[in-house]
């Protein structure tokens, strides 16, 4: 079930309160993803899902594409993918107003341009993910 079919199943997001965001957390550590994961949901803004590798998230985006996603640089090779990049140039070809926000434990600067020539909407590092962090770089301006 998806993560908008499950919330409405519960009552969230229905004519008093707004609906959550969706976003798929990307990574190949389950720890990291269940970090990420109860930081993100913590205070009701984002309703999240999961995926392990580069092919489960392009399934995931294909079945019903989330607001956001969130997606480690570093996915091991694989599944048909490079890198993280590539799975972004994939991920935003599969669903183009899906905003992607790259992570990392390593600090931006480290990927050079790469992160300014991909279509992710911004990097987020690991160290410093959280609920409002996401939110400005999905919603910039809000």
């Amino acid at each position: 079930m998806s993560v908008r079919a499950r919330m409405t199943a519960y009552g969230v997001g229905g004519d008093h309160e707004p609906m959550p965001r969706t976003v798929l957390i990307v990574d190949d550590d389950p720890g990291f993803r269940a970090v990420a994961r109860a930081l993100l949901e913590a205070d009701g803004d984002f309703a999240a899902a999961e995926a392990g590798s580069g092919a489960e998230a392009l399934a995931a985006v294909g079945t019903e594409p989330p607001d956001a996603v969130l997606l480690d640089i570093g996915l091991p090779h694989g599944d048909g993918f490079e890198d993280g990049f590539a799975v972004c140039r994939a991920l935003h070809g599969a669903a183009p107003a899906t905003a992607v926000v790259l992570c990392s434990a390593r600090e931006a600067e480290l990927y050079g341009e790469r992160i300014a020539r991909s279509p992710a909407v911004g990097f987020l590092a690991k160290e410093r993910l959280s609920a409002a962090e996401l939110a400005r770089l999905v919603n910039p301006g809000v």
